[in-house]
């Protein structure tokens, strides 16, 4: 199971829903069904105080445990209220067994004979619980050296690993700037990005290059590849520093590779100068899903219909401050896929969402009918985007997936990053 699918299983294991759980923990309900939907981790903070309340330890919220033994659930090297509770039954009958002081007698009595023989057993005994306090005191405080040096232990060999990861690094960082600079063509580069034209879909680079043995008459041709295609600028002249220098525009893609050519009569020398990546993405909004999720809505292989009250909210991570935002100008639509075809599109509706003790309008997409699931199929609710030049992005939710193994549809949920629409069918 994911982190996400951790929290959501004890979360209901509790009979609480996302915004009584997240008054416990002091954040927002959105907060909590990000941390469910796996689009965030939660901060370490929450994660302990999230520990505490399912009674699970951090490890195992993060699935690098098993799960926990009911048994042993929380365990600590501190005592428990269990073992706390033993120690102060165990004290207060050794109070008990301990000698009363007499009254003060006007005149000296005999004390009953029997009396001396009772109050030794007792002393003895309070003496025994005293001994047996003592020793539990002494066994904790042994288990917490154990738990300490145990952890000190791992500390120790995280501590060598960190090392040595570090020493490998700046190793193999050290060879490769030998081997550049033994390789290096260029005395001096340096690109920029300057802008991107949306509606032509380019991006507009400067380039600059010296080259490390400048012959006179040397030109040099700059290129910039970008996807399957390749944008050239050549400049036939220096300045004054044997410098060359211009701007160039390519298609606007997430891959786009700048070099330099050399030209020197016939011989031509290609030196790589940098990578832009993600440049085509970056120009997309971040959309997510801040609310719904097929994950928490399936119920026995059917997703029920859909109210204005249960519907889908986007948010823009890009603007938002913590809350889902009002989506009002962009070309929005949601969607239910199968296995990345469009099986319906959801209706747009606007409800009141309380936010901060305010009922805020808020823009949701509702799924008009029920729709019951096949297995060996996937599901997956995604928003299509298209902006004012016509260009699409997908976003998709997590996928809703048959697990064989114990008949339900809480299967693997692993985000797909294909945002691009021409693998989608709608």
């Amino acid at each position: 199971m994911t982190v996400g699918q951790r929290i959501a299983q004890k979360r209901k294991e509790l009979g609480l829903s996302q915004e009584a759980l997240g008054e416990q923990l002091g954040v927002s309900r959105q907060s909590i069904y990000k941390w469910e939907s796996d689009t965030v981790l939660p901060e370490v903070e929450k994660l302990v105080s999230l520990s505490r309340l399912f009674s699970v330890s951090v490890g195992w919220l993060l699935g690098v445990e098993d799960d926990p033994d009911p048994e042993q659930l929380g365990q600590s090297p501190e005592l428990t209220d269990a073992q706390l509770a033993m120690v102060k039954e165990i004290v207060e009958q050794y109070l008990a067994a301990l000698p009363k002081p007499e009254p003060e007698q006007k005149a000296p009595q005999e004390p009953p004979p029997a009396r001396p023989r009772r109050r030794w057993p007792r002393v003895l005994a309070g003496l025994g619980a005293a001994a047996l306090v003592v020793a539990l005191f002494n066994l904790f405080e042994r288990l917490d050296r154990v738990t300490q040096n145990y952890q000190s232990l791992q500390n120790a060999l995280s501590h060598v690993q960190n090392t040595v990861d570090h020493q490998i690094g700046s190793i193999t960082n050290r060879v490769e700037d030998i081997l550049q600079s033994q390789n290096q063509l260029t005395a001096e580069y340096h690109t920029e990005y300057l802008s991107s034209d949306l509606a032509a879909n380019t991006a507009t680079f400067s380039v600059y290059a010296v080259p490390k043995t400048y012959v006179p008459g040397m030109t040099a041709v700059f290129q910039a590849r970008s996807g399957e295609d390749t944008a050239e600028l050549a400049v036939t002249e220096p300045d004054g520093n044997n410098a060359f220098s211009g701007t160039i525009t390519c298609p606007l893609t997430d891959g786009i590779t700048l070099s330099v050519v050399f030209v020197t009569g016939d011989k031509e020398e290609t030196q790589w100068l940098e990578d832009w990546d993600g440049l085509y993405s970056s120009s997309f909004p971040m959309l997510f899903f801040s609310s719904g999720g097929l994950f928490f809505e399936e119920e026995e292989g059917v997703l029920p219909a859909q109210t204005p009250r249960d519907g889908i909210a986007v948010e823009d991570m890009d603007l938002s401050d913590g809350s889902p935002l009002l989506i009002q100008d962009m070309d929005l639509q949601i969607g239910l896929f199968r296995d990345n075809k469009l099986l319906m599109w959801y209706e747009e509706a606007t409800t009141n969402w309380n936010i901060d003790g305010v009922l805020t309008p808020m823009r949701v997409w509702i799924r008009p009918r029920e729709v019951a699931l096949e297995p060996g199929h996937e599901y997956t609710e995604a928003i299509v985007y298209t902006d004012e030049y016509g260009r699409q992005r997908v976003y998709p939710d997590a996928p809703l997936v048959y697990d064989e193994t114990d008949g339900t549809w809480n299967g693997p949920r692993q985000y797909t990053t294909e945002n691009d629409p021409d693998a989608w069918e709608f």
